[in-house]
């Protein structure tokens, strides 16, 4: 299965065509930290991370984990832990997985940078929930409902391509 995202505000999947957000930035092939843009390429997805208070567990043929209130992930390109899951700490420059608002209710993560982890390439690049569609710091965006269908779509051999 393929999902493709296309001219910076849709995703493709199977006959499914939903209307998505990207980077504030655009798509581009070069990607740097903070820079807001949306890597273009071909990426495996990773697990699926989920919010057991405001979601039951999604049944999905992909790994699933339960966001709690101390992850965070790292985006700091001087940490060793950079691109990766942690155990929140003040020391340490990071993202909060577990939010006050609903973008990180449940989302994916896209393969970006996450095997040989270059600093400075970017990070937490993520198909994540939106409400209106505001562009993002470099991830997808989707509605809710849309979400909840591609995630019955895809399998561990699922990649996303990015246009």
């Amino acid at each position: 299965m393929l999902i493709t995202i296309k001219n910076k505000d849709t995703l493709i999947i199977d006959d499914f065509i939903f209307k998505c957000s990207v980077g504030k930035s655009g798509i581009k092939t070069t990607k740097k930290e903070g820079d807001g843009v949306t890597p273009r390429g071909i990426y495996s997805i990773g697990k699926l991370y989920y919010r057991a208070d405001r979601l039951k567990r999604p049944k999905v043929k992909i790994l699933t984990k339960i966001i709690k209130k101390t992850m965070g992930w790292c985006d700091d390109p001087t940490n060793k832990n950079y691109n990766k899951e942690i155990k929140i700490n003040n020391k340490v420059k990071h993202e909060k997985l577990y939010r006050k608002d609903s973008s990180y209710d449940c989302f994916i993560v896209i393969n970006y940078n996450t095997k040989k982890r270059i600093p400075y390439m970017g990070s937490a690049i993520f198909i994540h929930l939106t409400e209106n569609y505001n562009k993002t710091s470099g991830c997808v965006a989707l509605k809710k409902k849309d979400f909840l269908i591609l995630i019955k779509l895809i399998d561990k051999k699922t990649k996303i391509e990015i246009r």
